[in-house]
């Protein structure tokens, strides 16, 4: 079925961030008595909202992290972000290119996501279809974001297609009754990180976001 919607993820696929994000988180967990690194939170949490990693992280300890923790997250995030973060290379001409109705999911807050699409220049292209993990029960590796977004935009999930990098996402979105492409060309991503990718479900994997716009126009036609 040829899609209807893209659904872009927003960290490690729109904006360069994981390395950024995972940094701050690991310093902030770091400071409360969790000793972390960097690459830890990135093969723990890659592609899972702040909420879900601090239960996560509370249910294995057994003690309750500060009231705030989301918010020292978010603040040490904004930060980095302000020196460090670029868009994905060529991800700028890749919106554009697409057609299709386009909109972002992702397991950030509103505050993350509108801070780091707006300094990658790229939030004037995706208005006002953005949508975040804090407006449903669950954050990826749940289909319900993925639904969400669906439903806001009046598409059946089967006609969505989503652009993800995590693990987590690429299962939440096939969760969703949805195609998802898997995208590995992220500073993040590693040796083996499209083979993950597919192994969770994702029906191609790329990483060049120069390839995007024929990808989408080959689903569906195959």
């Amino acid at each position: 079925m040829p899609p209807q919607l893209i659904i872009f993820d927003c960290d490690g696929v729109l904006v360069d961030s994981e390395v950024i994000s995972c940094r701050a988180h690991a310093e902030t967990l770091t400071r409360h008595g969790y000793p972390i690194t960097a690459d830890q939170v990135l093969q723990r949490f890659l592609g899972v909202s702040d909420r879900e990693a601090r239960l996560t992280i509370e249910n294995e300890t057994g003690r309750q992290l500060p009231d705030d923790f989301e918010a020292q997250v978010k603040t040490a995030t904004l930060k980095f972000y302000e020196g460090d973060l670029q868009a994905i290379p060529h991800i700028g001409e890749a919106i554009s290119a697409i057609t299709l109705s386009k909109c972002v999911a992702s397991s950030g807050t509103p505050e993350k996501i509108r801070h780091g699409l707006t300094c990658a220049g790229l939030y004037d292209l995706l208005l006002p279809h953005i949508f975040s993990a804090t407006q449903v029960n669950r954050g990826k590796p749940a289909p319900d974001l993925f639904l969400f977004a669906a439903e806001q935009m009046n598409i059946r999930p089967p006609q969505c297609l989503v652009i993800e990098d995590s693990v987590a996402g690429v299962t939440g979105g096939r969760a969703a009754g949805m195609t998802v492409l898997g995208f590995h060309g992220g500073s993040h991503c590693g040796t083996g990180h499209a083979e993950l990718l597919r192994d969770a479900g994702a029906a191609v994997t790329f990483g060049d976001m120069r390839q995007l716009p024929d990808l989408i126009a080959r689903i569906g036609v195959d």
